[in-house]
């Protein structure tokens, strides 16, 4: 099931889907946490059991692999939490992208790995050429732009390449896995538009977990 707490742990956090692929990630990363204190070469010593998750078969349950009409990112977008730890510090989840929508432009505010489990997904991601003292705006350009298929995957490192959006190229939907050092759909982000460069705080939400109050 994609919504099951276990005993002993707040509804919504721990291992939301508890298999044996999900929890060697989680202990990579938590050793991996205590051992290594910089995070870019943290990032680096997690490739390999990450890319070993987007390899495996038959994980991800149907139903963290389904768009969902009360997205709050819009276009069917699903979000399922698939770990969340409770202070906070870490989550996994899937993100289901139906075919032809595409994310707002958006950021994370913490390092991580993203890597597609299913489609193909046409990723741009922007610099931000101010300095980031007015909250409401920004001036934002495009820094590049990939295609990326199933076990590809790319390191988030704020703020280097932590503005982007994604949509799927596939026929099917696309489905990204996401390891974050922070509670990503539940702390307040932010969305872009590039055009505008106006800058509207969010929280993307999980489809198959709470948030704490704001």
């Amino acid at each position: 099931m994609c919504d099951l707490g276990h005993a002993g742990q707040r509804e919504g956090f721990g291992f939301l889907v508890d298999t044996p692929e999900i929890r060697a990630l989680i202990a990579e990363t938590e050793r991996l946490r205590t051992t290594i204190q910089d995070d870019e070469a943290r990032l680096e010593a997690l490739r390999p059991a990450f890319a070993r998750l987007l390899a495996a078969e038959h994980w991800l349950p149907e139903r963290c692999a389904m768009p969902d009409d009360t997205s709050r990112m819009g276009g069917g977008i699903g979000q399922y939490a698939l770990y969340r730890a409770e202070d906070g510090s870490l989550c996994l989840f899937s993100l289901v992208v139906p075919v032809g929508a595409a994310t707002p432009v958006h950021d994370h505010l913490a390092w991580g790995l993203v890597g597609i489990y299913r489609g193909r997904q046409d990723e741009t991601v922007y610099r931000r050429l101010d300095n980031g003292a007015d909250e409401r705006r920004a001036d934002l350009e495009v820094a590049k732009r990939q295609e990326l298929g199933r076990g590809e995957f790319y390191a988030l490192l704020p703020p280097i390449d932590d503005i982007h959006y994604v949509r799927t190229i596939s026929d099917t939907p696309s489905i990204s896995i996401h390891l974050l050092a922070n509670d990503t759909a539940c702390v307040w982000r932010h969305k872009f538009d590039p055009a505008s460069g106006v800058v509207t705080p969010f929280r993307s939400g999980y489809a198959n977990a709470p948030c704490p109050p704001s």
